[in-house]
Formats: C-alpha cells, structure tokens, sequence
C-alpha cells in the first residue's frame, strides 16, 4: 500500500511538474532538455560544428537540445540500452556503453575524431536499494570519465550526472585529475528534493 502511494504522489507530481508541462508544449523529449539549456546558458559548452557524444541519451532531451546546437555542420552521438526515436543531426547506437560492444561501436561512428564535449545523463536501473544503487551509478560515471578521458580533445568539456553518497567526494577527486577545472551545477529544472548534482569538467588536462 505505501509503495502505491508513493506512486501515485510520484505521478501527481510529475503530470503537474512546469518543465513537464513546458516539454509537452515545446515538442521537447523530456523535462532533463531544459537541465541541459540551463546549465549551457551559464557555460556555453554547445557551439555550432561541435561533436558530442551523448551517455544514456534515452530518451532524448539531452541530444536534442545538442543536436539542434551542433547542426548542420556538428552532430551528436548518442547511445542507450533503451530505443530513441531519431532526431535531426543525431546518430543513436542502442547498445549498453559499460560493455566493449557498446564502447567499440561509438569509436566505430567517431572513426578516431576526437570529441568536444561529452554528456552524461546516464542512471543505472533503480533497485529501490540506496547503497546498491549509488555504487551502480558511481561505477557507471567513472566510465564515462575514462571515456572522456580518452576521446576528448585536448581543452575539451565533460558535463556528467552524479548523486551525493558514497563515492561522490572520490569521483570528485578523479575528475579533478582529468581536467583543469571541476565545477558543480544545479539547474533550476533539477527538481529541489532531489540529491542529483551535475558536475562539470572544464579543460582536459594533457596526458
């Protein structure tokens, strides 16, 4: 019975969340676009011609907001385990990105050029079990800063979901390793109750 009423307080809020509303009107993916458009309206990480690789991209507010950015001349590269419907500008590989099938086939669409700016909304699938799933997202963002770490361009950008818990200070610390800068982000649409926190990667470090 508690879970059916946490449910049930959980769709209310969504059907009457602003950004929801907003999405459904502006034909955006999902409320996370406006996320993305914030934080990029302070740090003006997307610029025409740009190549983005997009982490979980499901399904597809983050790629749109990047695609319509990037094109025509840019792209993005998105990957999911989940199907996404297409969008303009994008190339989307369905596929698990922590496996090396995943992993070869990005490199297989990038064909060595090396990316300007890597997204990461990605969350792992929820077992209702904090400590289970804090250590599956801590591991899923520490392969997307290897990733970036590996394919970004030199002075290039990583933009990456993360919850506050075990690991955060240590993720913290490693991203600090990669690039020049790390700085934090909490958009207006990320919703206030929430421990979710976007940190941002300025400036990849030269090997």
């Amino acid at each position: 019975m508690a879970k059916n009423k946490t449910s049930k307080a959980w769709m209310h809020q969504h059907v009457n969340d602003p950004y929801v509303k907003r999405a459904t009107a502006e034909g955006m993916r999902s409320r996370a676009a406006y996320k993305l458009q914030q934080i990029n309206d302070k740090d003006k990480l997307l610029k025409p011609g740009m190549l983005v690789v997009d982490l979980g991209a499901a399904p597809g507010g983050w790629s749109q907001v990047a695609g319509r950015i990037a094109a025509p001349v840019g792209r993005v590269i998105a990957i999911d385990l989940l199907e996404m419907q297409g969008l303009a500008g994008v190339t989307f590989i369905r596929g698990d990105f922590s496996q090396d099938a995943g992993l070869a086939a990005i490199e297989r669409e990038l064909a060595g050029a090396a990316v300007d700016l890597v997204l990461s909304d990605m969350a792992p699938n929820i077992s209702g079990i904090a400590q289970v799933d804090q250590a599956r997202l801590i591991g899923l963002v520490e392969l997307a800063l290897d990733f970036s770490s590996k394919h970004l361009k030199p002075q290039g950008n990583f933009l990456v979901k993360v919850f506050h818990g075990a690991g955060f200070d240590a993720f913290v610390k490693a991203m600090r390793a990669v690039f020049v800068r790390v700085q934090s982000r909490k958009p207006e649409a990320s919703r206030k109750g929430s421990r979710e926190v976007y940190l941002l990667g300025k400036g990849l470090k030269k090997a």
